[in-house]
């Protein structure tokens, strides 16, 4: 059934508003999935935050078309039932909510993406990308790693305090 003119420019204004936010981008063909599994995929993306949608290639190009970010961008790779994930927070979320579901359903293959400046990307580098640490892992472990001279000292300080205690628990004993 073909889509209304006003229902297209919506689509196209909601798309824009979001590729506008876009830290990063990925898109998969997803020819075969089942309903039931896009709505897994839709959950896992949504507890990611993680937006996906299934729109038609021509209007995402008039979307990227839209944002001064990818006017530039090569849309040759959107090609086929694609479906797109964007993420407005993490660079690597989008890719790494579809390929964390294609590892579990072979039928959902990677197609490429798009970062946050706009530059085209390839199935391999959206691999490469969903590989990477989120940015709260990386948080976490910078803050660890800031914090570990921290640990080590108060552990060595409470070290030498438990065994001057223990000598003076000794000494009263004796």
């Amino acid at each position: 059934m073909a889509i209304s003119r006003d229902k297209k420019q919506t689509l196209v204004a909601e798309l824009t508003q979001l590729l506008t936010e876009a830290k990063g981008t990925a898109f998969a063909s997803y020819d075969g999935l089942s309903v039931a599994d896009l709505q897994k995929l839709r959950k896992a993306a949504r507890e990611a935050g993680v937006t996906v949608k299934v729109v038609k290639n021509r209007l995402v190009r008039v979307a990227l078309g839209e944002v001064k970010t990818y006017k530039e961008a090569d849309t040759s790779a959107l090609v086929g039932q694609l479906i797109y994930a964007i993420s407005a927070d993490d660079e690597v979320a989008s890719a790494q909510v579809l390929n964390t579901f294609a590892k579990e359903n072979p039928k959902l293959i990677l197609a490429g993406g798009f970062s946050g400046e706009g530059l085209a990307l390839s199935a391999d580098d959206v691999k490469a990308l969903a590989g990477l640490p989120s940015k709260n892992q990386l948080i976490a472990e910078t803050i660890a790693q800031l914090l570990s001279p921290v640990h080590d000292t108060i552990n060595a300080l409470s070290g030498n305090l438990h065994g001057l205690l223990d000598g003076v628990e000794a000494k009263a004993q004796a």
